[in-house]
């Protein structure tokens, strides 16, 4: 995935946002599916958010790097409650300051990926050089997430150890099949859901992604750009395109990566989503040999997937033995390690492959659970409960709560749990274990707070020309969904790499550099039916 996404998305990323069917009536879409009044589309007029537009952030040194704060109103019906989030900023100076453009904000993912993190953990090598020359890089944690104050925490009441892969959080198979099992499930997603209102109750309903794109509207003011440059990896795209339909003529360039469809609602993202984390896996076994050689845990495509069908239905039964461990790798943690291998081919099916050997021969799961471990984005409370950190430490990795908050809040879920069944049984026979993860990722949505979004096709009548970029072998982000939000945006234009992994920009070729830099730095359009 690049950027350190990968180790924000949990197994169950394949639930990502969600939308509706093309054929929702116009009286059920969100906010930004109407022409927007002329308070909404100029905010800053607005005596009770001029404050907010007219901050002025003060930059400090980090590192090579310069940092700051936003401060926004946590509830904008209400801006002055006294009420606010405040977001840690993070930017890289244009590296040719007499061809500076303005900034460039990007979102890597999640949601709940840290933009902070991401420019401090190497994420700048993602950006071409022309698009470093032209921009300032700026990144920041959206509302809830990592060093935000306040943070979301959605932490167990008695979770005061992490829980390591196998171990005791890991212990539901991964397709119910009886009721025990099945209500099992419901019990687990509902203790997390209480942990989520007993900690952070408040904020829950104030950590959408319509309220975030509001953000990056006061973000693009106090950076003095009078029009946003944009660039969103996965979840980023959503946000991105939520921003579209609130502040159309503030877009100056959108490039969304990786694309969510926002006309899908959750079920049809969970099926969808299953099918091509299957297909991501036959991906695997089938172009193994040409990625890492002999290292392939298998001699054929077909060995492969037989070795993998094996050591799921083994650890279903039996649990592999983790060195230095008293845990175990069950098929939770052996789907997590093969699942978050999928998002970039080129640095992990190396040691996927080497770990999918080493547990069929020997019975050993160590190195299967270190990848799950890594994946897992197992999150550090010694940082405090805000999530702010200190001086000192990083703040508390919140994704997986993050995660859960963003999706159920901007996509009403059914509460009864019959209808999650259905589906779950429907899925297990589409795409098998992949499908059914997918549905129960999406069990903790039953009984949370709704949200003023609802899935619906794209309106945006006057928005410039966007640039979507789909991979043809996501699995996170499926292709399909790149051509549909294309195709809903106003002078949407479609660039496809034709590859393996999660999104494009910052980890396939020139071919998709040099088009995205071309398009944020001059505008130039991508024609029609472009591939890389």
């Amino acid at each position: 995935m690049g950027r350190g996404t990968v180790a924000l998305v949990l197994a169950s990323l394949t639930a990502a946002l969600v939308g509706c069917g093309p054929n929702t009536p116009d009286h059920a879409l969100g906010p930004g599916a109407q022409a927007s009044p002329p308070a909404a589309t100029e905010p800053a007029v607005q005596p009770a958010l001029r404050a907010f537009y007219q901050q002025h952030p003060v930059w400090t040194a980090c590192g090579e790097l310069q940092c700051a704060t936003l401060t926004v109103p946590m509830d904008y019906a209400q801006p002055q409650d006294g009420r606010t989030f405040t977001l840690p900023l993070i930017r890289a100076a244009a590296t040719d300051p007499a061809k500076r453009i303005g900034s460039l904000v990007f979102d890597p993912g999640g949601p709940g990926a840290s933009g902070v993190a991401t420019l401090k953990e190497g994420g700048l090598d993602s950006f071409g050089k022309e698009a470093r020359a032209h921009f300032d890089i700026v990144g920041f944690d959206p509302r809830g997430v990592a060093g935000s104050k306040p943070a979301v925490d959605c932490t167990a009441q008695d979770d005061t150890t992490d829980q390591g892969p196998g171990g005791a959080e890991a212990t539901q198979p991964l397709y119910p099949r009886t009721d025990a099992e099945r209500q099992a499930a419901l019990a687990d997603a509902d203790r997390s859901v209480a942990a989520c209102r007993a900690h952070s109750g408040d904020l829950l309903p104030h950590v959408g992604t319509l309220d975030a794109a509001r953000d990056l509207d006061v973000l693009r003011a106090v950076l003095g750009d009078e029009k946003l440059s944009y660039l969103g990896w996965s979840y980023g795209t959503y946000l991105g395109t939520v921003y579209a339909e609130q502040f159309r003529h503030r877009v100056r360039a959108l490039v969304l990566d990786g694309a969510i469809d926002p006309a899908r609602d959750w079920s049809e993202q969970a099926l969808s989503g299953g099918r091509a984390f299957r297909k991501a896996v036959d991906d695997y076994a089938q172009k193994c040999a040409s990625v890492v050689g002999k290292s392939c845990p298998a001699a054929t495509p077909d060995g492969i997937r037989k070795l993998i069908a094996d050591l799921y239905a083994k650890t279903a039964r039996h649990p592999l033995r983790i060195k230095g461990s008293t845990d175990r790798l069950d098929e939770n943690a052996l789907h997590t390690a093969v699942t978050m291998s999928m998002y970039a081919p080129e640095s992990q099916w190396q040691a996927l492959s080497e770990g999918l050997s080493t547990a069929a021969s020997s019975g050993d799961g160590t190195a299967l659970a270190a990848i799950a471990k890594q994946s897992g984005s197992l999150q550090d409370d010694s940082s405090g409960a805000d999530g702010a950190g200190t001086a000192d430490a990083p703040p508390r990795d919140n994704s997986g709560d993050i995660l859960t908050a963003v999706n159920c809040l901007d996509s009403p879920h059914p509460t009864d749990p019959q209808v999650y069944w259905q589906l779950l049984d429907r899925a297990y026979q589409d795409s098998g274990v992949f499908g059914a993860s997918s549905v129960l990722a999406e069990l903790g949505c039953r009984n949370w707070p709704t949200g003023p979004q609802h899935p619906h096709r794209v309106k945006a009548d006057g928005l410039p020309p966007v640039l979507v970029v789909g991979t043809t072998g996501d699995a996170a982000t499926p292709y399909e969904d790149a051509k549909s939000l294309a195709s809903q945006l106003p002078g949407g234009m479609l660039l496809t790499f034709n590859g393996l992994g999660h999104t494009a920009y910052g980890r396939s070729n020139s071919c998709v550099t040099d088009a995205v830099d071309g398009y944020l730095v001059a505008l130039k359009p991508v024609q029609p039916g472009a591939g890389c």
